[in-house]
């Protein structure tokens, strides 16, 4: 399988964390209306469909909705084909268009479904240590975070002058 080699091309800088953490922010924000939609469609499509209008708003009542492993596993998936599309195709999510980093192998290629499900889930737990994974950035000489490593990508910042298709 022949790589897709990212536009454009050339050596970039590894970025930086605050502009990293910029882009995470932005791509959060967007990972709330999605985490909304998907909710509503569920929980006011399907589940309504399911059980009708009355029986549902009798389980929210009742705290039934409150923990729900298929809605928790609807987003789950929803955010990781969110970041997966963004990452494989063009390497760059909204958040990170709006910065200009990209996420790319060492040669310049975009990232496989399979480094990007690494992604994810590593930078799930490098969250969970205060931000640790995350905060690595600012002492490791490459400017990698955990995922980054784990994923055998990096993210490097695009010159200005460049416009994205």
């Amino acid at each position: 399988m022949s790589k897709n080699v990212l536009q454009p091309q050339g050596d970039f800088p590894s970025a930086g964390f605050w502009k990293r953490m910029a882009a995470i922010f932005y791509d959060f924000m967007l990972c709330i209306a999605l985490v909304m939609v998907v909710t509503l469609i569920y929980q006011q499509g399907i589940l309504r469909m399911i059980y009708g209008a009355d029986a549902l708003q009798e389980m929210a009542d009742s705290g039934m909705l409150d923990i729900d492993p298929v809605l928790s596993t609807l987003v789950f998936f929803s955010i990781f084909a969110f970041f997966a599309k963004f990452w494989t195709h063009g390497g760059q999510t909204l958040g990170m268009q709006v910065w200009g980093l990209r996420v790319q192998n060492a040669d310049g290629s975009a990232i496989d479904i399979w480094q990007a499900l690494l992604r994810f889930l590593i930078a799930i737990f490098a969250w969970l240590p205060a931000g640790l994974g995350f905060l690595w950035i600012l002492f490791d000489t490459q400017k990698r975070s955990w995922s980054d490593m784990y994923s055998g990508s990096v993210v490097v910042q695009l010159p200005k002058n460049v416009h994205k298709k």
